[in-house]
């Protein structure tokens, strides 16, 4: 995996959904590198008050429909083992070898010094086949690190995955929903959503093809 884009690095006491709220506002996102650690970056989200299903959303939802979600709250109090199994195995063949250790995965959903508070968990025929760890308070949920099953015979699961999360939030009354950050050319995927936001340093934008043309630089 590629170094992730950072222009700043934070580290925080103060906890409130309030705070943490603002400081998502201010293109930061909570890491994995340590409690209270955020960064700064090229964050995509969405305003989920302008978000409604198009005809792709639509068309993805229809071939993930027998994927069935559900919400885990974390410290997960009952772990296993297979969770990262699962993350280990696509982080590596996504992105090479320790992108992501087994010891960390289980770090981030067991321990109380985690940034992340929810699991999300999909599964087919009652067989877990994909999660996403995320950050989850009154106002945002942070949709920040998602893995399932590469060999798995359902097509379209990563955005099928993406496009639930989303929907949920709404319906839950979130403001928004944040995706990860625009890196480079292979995060337009997030793009295809209604209501979609991508922060330059100092403001939030709705014009993609400015940030295609940074991306392609």
């Amino acid at each position: 995996m590629k170094e992730y884009l950072s222009w700043q690095e934070k580290t925080i006491s103060d906890f409130s959904p309030e705070n943490i709220s603002a400081l998502y506002g201010d293109g930061f996102v909570f890491t994995r590198t340590g409690k209270g650690v955020l960064n700064q970056t090229r964050s995509v989200r969405i305003n989920l008050s302008k978000f409604e299903l198009n005809s792709e959303n639509k068309r993805i939802m229809r071939k993930t429909e027998d994927i069935k979600f559900d919400t885990i709250s974390l410290p997960h109090s009952d772990y296993d083992w297979h969770i990262h199994k699962l993350g280990v195995d696509f982080y590596t063949k996504k992105f090479g070898e320790k992108t992501f250790s087994a010891n960390k995965i289980k770090e981030l959903l067991t321990s109380k010094e985690s940034n992340f508070n929810l699991l999300l968990e999909y599964k087919y025929n009652n067989i877990a086949v994909g999660y996403c760890i995320c950050y989850q308070d009154k106002n945002i949920l942070h949709y920040a690190y998602p893995f399932y099953d590469l060999e798995t015979e359902i097509n379209n699961l990563g955005i099928g995955m993406m496009t639930k999360a989303i929907v949920w939030a709404k319906e839950k009354g979130l403001e928004y929903i944040y995706l990860g950050s625009a890196k480079d050319s292979k995060a337009l995927y997030k793009f295809q959503f209604e209501g979609v936001e991508w922060f330059d340093g100092k403001t939030w934008k709705q014009n993609t093809d400015e940030l295609k043309n940074i991306l392609q630089r």
